[in-house]
Protein backbone atom coordinates (compact mmCIF):
# COMPACT_ATOMS: atom_id res chain seq x y z
CA UNK A 1 0.00 0.00 0.00
CA UNK A 2 1.26 3.31 -1.46
CA UNK A 3 2.30 5.96 1.83
CA UNK A 4 -0.80 8.71 2.26
CA UNK A 5 0.57 11.88 0.96
CA UNK A 6 0.35 14.22 4.06
CA UNK A 7 -2.92 16.92 3.98
CA UNK A 8 -2.28 20.10 4.17
CA UNK A 9 -3.32 21.84 6.79
CA UNK A 10 -4.72 25.81 6.71
CA UNK A 11 -3.18 28.57 8.34
CA UNK A 12 -4.92 30.40 11.13
CA UNK A 13 -7.50 32.71 9.87
CA UNK A 14 -6.97 31.06 5.98
CA UNK A 15 -10.65 31.53 4.91
CA UNK A 16 -12.03 27.98 4.28
CA UNK A 17 -15.04 26.66 2.24
CA UNK A 18 -18.42 26.21 4.40
CA UNK A 19 -18.95 23.05 2.81
CA UNK A 20 -17.73 20.77 0.48
CA UNK A 21 -19.81 18.59 -1.72
CA UNK A 22 -18.26 15.01 -1.96
CA UNK A 23 -20.68 11.77 -2.60
CA UNK A 24 -17.20 9.72 -2.12
CA UNK A 25 -17.35 11.09 1.45
CA UNK A 26 -20.98 10.46 2.27
CA UNK A 27 -20.74 6.71 0.53
CA UNK A 28 -18.19 6.45 3.51
CA UNK A 29 -20.07 7.49 5.71
CA UNK A 30 -23.43 5.52 4.78
CA UNK A 31 -21.08 2.48 4.36
CA UNK A 32 -18.65 3.41 7.20
CA UNK A 33 -18.09 -0.31 9.51
CA UNK A 34 -15.85 -1.13 12.30
CA UNK A 35 -13.67 -4.24 12.01
CA UNK A 36 -12.62 -6.32 14.62
CA UNK A 37 -9.76 -5.55 16.32
CA UNK A 38 -9.33 -9.48 16.46
CA UNK A 39 -9.76 -9.61 12.42
CA UNK A 40 -6.80 -7.03 11.96
CA UNK A 41 -3.51 -7.98 10.47
CA UNK A 42 -0.57 -5.63 8.90
CA UNK A 43 0.35 -3.53 7.06
CA UNK A 44 -0.69 -0.86 9.50
CA UNK A 45 0.13 2.57 8.90
CA UNK A 46 3.26 4.43 8.99
CA UNK A 47 4.43 6.83 11.45
CA UNK A 48 3.90 9.89 9.16
CA UNK A 49 0.52 8.74 8.32
CA UNK A 50 -0.35 8.19 11.89
CA UNK A 51 0.71 11.76 12.70
CA UNK A 52 -1.61 12.90 9.57
CA UNK A 53 -4.36 10.72 11.18
CA UNK A 54 -4.26 12.19 14.39
CA UNK A 55 -3.80 15.89 12.50
CA UNK A 56 -7.40 14.13 11.10
CA UNK A 57 -8.74 13.20 14.09
CA UNK A 58 -8.50 16.17 16.00
CA UNK A 59 -10.28 18.77 13.94
CA UNK A 60 -13.52 18.08 15.75
CA UNK A 61 -15.85 20.80 17.35
CA UNK A 62 -13.60 22.04 20.66
CA UNK A 63 -15.69 25.19 22.11
CA UNK A 64 -13.84 27.42 23.92
CA UNK A 65 -10.58 26.14 21.87
CA UNK A 66 -9.21 23.49 25.07
CA UNK A 67 -7.77 21.04 23.30
CA UNK A 68 -9.58 18.28 26.18
CA UNK A 69 -7.84 15.66 24.98
CA UNK A 70 -4.51 14.10 24.20
CA UNK A 71 -3.36 10.78 22.13
CA UNK A 72 -0.91 7.96 23.22
CA UNK A 73 0.16 6.11 19.98
CA UNK A 74 1.14 2.45 20.81
CA UNK A 75 3.51 0.48 17.99
CA UNK A 76 5.89 -1.88 18.02
CA UNK A 77 7.12 -3.73 20.24
CA UNK A 78 5.57 -0.72 22.68
CA UNK A 79 2.65 -3.30 22.08
CA UNK A 80 4.19 -5.77 23.81
CA UNK A 81 5.38 -4.14 26.58
CA UNK A 82 1.79 -3.06 27.42
CA UNK A 83 0.42 -6.41 27.27
CA UNK A 84 2.80 -7.24 29.50
CA UNK A 85 1.27 -5.07 32.14
CA UNK A 86 -2.06 -6.08 31.30
CA UNK A 87 -1.06 -9.29 31.93
CA UNK A 88 0.17 -8.73 35.67
CA UNK A 89 -2.62 -6.51 36.31
CA UNK A 90 -5.08 -8.94 35.26
CA UNK A 91 -3.43 -11.91 37.65
CA UNK A 92 -3.18 -9.35 40.45
CA UNK A 93 -7.11 -9.09 40.27
CA UNK A 94 -7.84 -12.71 39.37
CA UNK A 95 -4.82 -14.72 40.31
CA UNK A 96 -6.63 -18.44 39.54
CA UNK A 97 -7.45 -17.58 36.13
CA UNK A 98 -6.92 -19.90 33.40
CA UNK A 99 -3.56 -19.44 31.26
CA UNK A 100 -5.71 -18.69 27.97
CA UNK A 101 -7.28 -15.64 29.40
CA UNK A 102 -3.75 -14.33 30.53
CA UNK A 103 -2.51 -14.99 27.04
CA UNK A 104 -5.50 -12.88 25.76
CA UNK A 105 -4.19 -10.15 27.80
CA UNK A 106 -0.65 -10.04 26.84
CA UNK A 107 -1.75 -10.05 22.93
CA UNK A 108 -4.18 -8.01 23.60
CA UNK A 109 -2.39 -4.51 21.69
CA UNK A 110 -0.79 -6.67 19.01
CA UNK A 111 -4.10 -7.23 17.67
CA UNK A 112 -3.44 -4.20 15.66
CA UNK A 113 -0.45 -2.74 14.15
CA UNK A 114 -1.06 0.69 15.93
CA UNK A 115 -3.44 1.18 19.10
CA UNK A 116 -3.85 5.15 19.66
CA UNK A 117 -5.58 6.26 22.72
CA UNK A 118 -7.45 9.25 22.92
CA UNK A 119 -7.40 10.69 26.36
CA UNK A 120 -10.29 12.81 27.88
CA UNK A 121 -8.28 16.13 29.48
CA UNK A 122 -11.19 18.32 30.74
CA UNK A 123 -10.19 21.52 31.20
CA UNK A 124 -11.73 23.43 34.46
CA UNK A 125 -13.46 26.36 32.42
CA UNK A 126 -16.37 28.54 33.89
CA UNK A 127 -18.26 29.02 30.21
CA UNK A 128 -17.52 25.20 28.85
CA UNK A 129 -19.42 22.66 30.26
CA UNK A 130 -17.60 19.00 31.03
CA UNK A 131 -19.56 17.13 28.91
CA UNK A 132 -19.24 19.25 25.91
CA UNK A 133 -15.04 18.31 26.42
CA UNK A 134 -15.80 15.03 27.00
CA UNK A 135 -18.13 15.01 23.94
CA UNK A 136 -14.89 16.60 21.86
CA UNK A 137 -13.16 13.46 22.68
CA UNK A 138 -15.78 11.01 21.73
CA UNK A 139 -15.91 12.92 17.91
CA UNK A 140 -11.80 12.86 18.28
CA UNK A 141 -12.47 9.07 17.97
CA UNK A 142 -15.04 8.85 15.48
CA UNK A 143 -13.19 11.26 13.51
CA UNK A 144 -9.68 8.57 13.53
CA UNK A 145 -12.46 5.75 12.14
CA UNK A 146 -13.52 7.76 9.66
CA UNK A 147 -9.92 9.03 8.92
CA UNK A 148 -8.61 5.86 8.93
CA UNK A 149 -10.87 4.13 6.65
CA UNK A 150 -10.46 7.48 3.94
CA UNK A 151 -6.69 6.36 4.26
CA UNK A 152 -6.97 2.46 2.96
CA UNK A 153 -7.20 1.20 6.87
CA UNK A 154 -9.55 -0.85 9.25
CA UNK A 155 -10.40 0.79 12.35
CA UNK A 156 -12.43 -0.04 15.52
CA UNK A 157 -12.68 1.78 18.58
CA UNK A 158 -12.86 0.27 21.96
CA UNK A 159 -12.71 0.43 25.78
CA UNK A 160 -12.74 -2.60 27.97
CA UNK A 161 -11.88 -3.17 31.52
CA UNK A 162 -7.89 -1.45 31.04
CA UNK A 163 -9.64 1.85 30.37
CA UNK A 164 -10.67 1.84 34.28
CA UNK A 165 -7.98 -0.45 34.95
CA UNK A 166 -5.57 1.84 37.81
CA UNK A 167 -2.81 -0.33 36.98
CA UNK A 168 -3.09 0.27 33.41
CA UNK A 169 -3.88 3.79 34.00
CA UNK A 170 -0.87 4.48 35.63
CA UNK A 171 1.10 2.84 33.57
CA UNK A 172 0.01 5.12 30.38
CA UNK A 173 0.50 8.31 32.93
CA UNK A 174 -2.75 9.75 33.53
CA UNK A 175 -3.63 12.04 36.14
CA UNK A 176 -6.95 11.44 38.43
CA UNK A 177 -8.42 14.42 36.22
CA UNK A 178 -7.96 12.33 33.00
CA UNK A 179 -9.93 9.28 31.31
CA UNK A 180 -9.61 6.67 28.35
CA UNK A 181 -12.16 7.74 25.47
CA UNK A 182 -10.82 5.18 23.71
CA UNK A 183 -8.55 2.89 21.96
CA UNK A 184 -8.58 2.82 18.45
CA UNK A 185 -6.93 -0.07 16.80
CA UNK A 186 -5.65 0.31 13.41
CA UNK A 187 -4.53 -2.22 10.84
CA UNK A 188 -5.86 -4.00 7.66
CA UNK A 189 -8.59 -6.36 7.60
CA UNK A 190 -8.17 -9.77 7.49
CA UNK A 191 -11.27 -10.77 6.25
CA UNK A 192 -14.53 -8.07 5.21
CA UNK A 193 -16.08 -7.04 7.68
CA UNK A 194 -20.42 -7.47 7.58
CA UNK A 195 -22.95 -5.66 7.84
CA UNK A 196 -24.83 -5.29 11.32
CA UNK A 197 -28.35 -5.58 12.42
CA UNK A 198 -29.23 -1.23 12.42
CA UNK A 199 -32.28 0.47 14.13
CA UNK A 200 -34.39 3.18 12.46
CA UNK A 201 -33.10 6.53 14.31
CA UNK A 202 -35.73 7.79 16.77
CA UNK A 203 -36.40 11.22 15.33
CA UNK A 204 -39.20 13.65 16.61
CA UNK A 205 -39.34 17.14 14.99
CA UNK A 206 -40.58 19.75 17.86
CA UNK A 207 -43.44 21.72 17.15
CA UNK A 208 -45.05 23.43 19.94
Amino acid sequence: MPAFAPLPAPEENQTLDACRPSRETLELLATRRSTLARNMTGPGPSPEEVDALIALGARVPDHGKLFPWRFIVFEGEARDRFGAILEAALRQTEPDGPDERYRLERERFTRAPVVIAVISDVTDSPKIPEWEQILSAGAVCQNLLIGASAMGYAAQWLTEWYAYDDAARQAMGLTDSERVAGFVYVGTAAEAPVERPRRTPRVTRWNR
